[in-house]
């Protein structure tokens, strides 16, 4: 008999975990993650392999975790994806592997990713999972950005021989999943322990290394370096252009973030911390960074965290899950509303004007654009704002890379299929690419990149 819905999964109470930074779902334990693999249908069209980017045998790691092979199972993820339990937290499964699953058709399809970071979770608590590594070929790899692209294509191509040397500019190896996704969501020894796995594979990860500015793309291939992948992502904040937007309190969320994240905020209660949190926080956005932000100010200390969208519920980016989350932890939806301008006394911010909007003709994305209404502006008192609207990509690579063509975002041109930029042997892929995406879909950037990378090395390029 098929079992219509998933086997829930257990979590903090959200009003204790509005007040900590400790993850919030609790995973399955064994029981309950065999319950959930015998829902599995283990048909033959398997189209969930289709729609994850990195082209997991995901009937086979059920499988075996259906039988509690869990070694097998997690062998099986490996042979596809170095970072399954980073993908089994933060991966929008339900758009992917989850949205094409046979058993969706009818029932709620097969939790997938709850399934992964089980086997992943299991694995930490038994023998680790090295997978096998090709003879050396002679051959070096520099890789640009310790983020999910980077790391994956570091991953790839140390299975298959070749030396690899990840070059990062901050003091921590790990990009988003270090500096912008908050604790509660994705715990960072989480993060140490896949990245610590690289390194058992022989990936070398140099920190503190600003590329552009000790060396460039073109030094490093001068210097004994074959090929060059570039997955720095997209870390430069975009604002908003209104004014008041340089008032005392206004952040951005990829500063916030990263002090939280990087710098410590929420571990030392009893100090100054790097940042500061007013009782009331405007967060502007609606995507995954937005949810991440307003519930990292509501942890910081904030009694009111209010999302502002000019957009309805309906058109929220971020991922169900992260809207209940923060529903049930009392973030407040101000939706249908944009802001205006940020107003202050004496440079601190005070508040923001803004007004209300309703939705008209679709746009390029296919949602209804959002049009103002005459007459309806009005002011939220606040203490602090958070800029919650996209990231766009770092200029300082292509400032100093000739030859490297760019779209008219700034973003690396480079094949989708294959990472390869216009400069002979330097590839691409991630966010620095795409814009801003999803871990999962840096990490098939960063695959498929390895594999066009390896023929490269090999002289098998066409």
């Amino acid at each position: 008999m098929i079992v219509e819905k998933q086997i829930p999964m257990r979590e903090q109470a959200p009003d204790v975990r509005g007040r900590n930074f400790d993850e919030v779902p609790l995973g399955y334990s064994e029981d309950e993650a065999v319950l959930e693999a015998e829902r599995c249908l283990q048909c033959k069209t398997a189209p969930c392999v289709d729609g994850c980017p990195v082209g997991i045998d995901i009937p086979g790691f059920i499988e075996h975790v259906k039988n509690r092979r869990h070694a097998q199972a997690i062998a099986v993820l490996k042979q596809d994806n170095a970072l399954p339990a980073i993908c089994g937290r933060v991966c929008p499964q339900e758009n992917q592997c989850q949205g094409v699953c046979t058993l969706g058709v009818r029932f709620e399809p097969v939790a997938i990713g709850r399934l992964e970071r089980f086997c992943a979770d299991w694995e930490a608590e038994h023998e680790a999972c090295c997978p096998e590594i090709a003879p050396d070929t002679g051959k070096r790899v520099a890789i640009i950005g310790a983020g999910p692209a980077g790391l994956t294509a570091a991953g790839e191509l140390r299975k298959l021989g070749h030396a690899v040397t990840v070059l990062e500019l901050l003091h921590e190896a790990g990009g988003v999943l270090m500096y912008g996704i908050p604790e509660f969501r994705l715990p960072k020894a989480i993060v140490r322990r896949e990245i610590d796995a690289l390194r058992a594979m022989g990936v070398e990860i140099e920190v503190n290394k600003v590329v552009g500015q000790i060396y460039t793309v073109d030094e490093l291939l001068e210097n004994g370096y074959d090929a060059v992948f570039i997955g720095t992502g997209a870390g430069l904040p975009r604002f908003l252009g209104i004014p008041g937007e340089s008032l005392n309190g206004v952040y951005s969320a990829n500063e916030f973030l990263t002090r939280t994240n990087l710098m410590g905020a929420y571990r030392f209660p009893e100090y100054d911390t790097p940042i500061r949190v007013g009782e009331r926080v405007v967060t502007v956005g609606g995507g995954n960074v937005a949810m991440d932000s307003s519930r990292t100010a509501l942890r910081l200390g904030a009694k009111e965290s209010i999302i502002v969208y000019r957009r309805s519920e309906e058109e929220l980016p971020a991922r169900a899950e992260e809207v209940h989350h923060a529903k049930e932890e009392g973030i407040r939806f101000q939706l249908l509303t944009n802001p205006i301008e940020f107003v202050g006394e004496d440079g601190r911010l005070t508040g923001v004007r803004c007004i209300r909007m309703e939705l008209g003709e679709p746009d390029e994305s296919g949602r209804r654009r959002p049009v103002p209404i005459e007459g309806s502006e009005f002011v939220i008192e606040i203490d602090n704002a958070i800029i919650a609207i996209g990231n766009g990509p770092h200029p300082l690579i292509p400032q100093t890379t000739d030859d490297l063509e760019l779209n008219r975002w700034g973003n690396i041109v480079a094949d989708p299929e294959t990472g390869q930029t216009s400069k002979p042997g330097v590839f691409a892929g991630g966010d620095i690419v795409t814009g801003a995406a999803t871990v999962i879909e840096a990490m098939g950037a960063g695959k498929r990149a390895s594999v066009a990378i390896d023929a490269f090395l090999k002289g098998d390029a066409a």
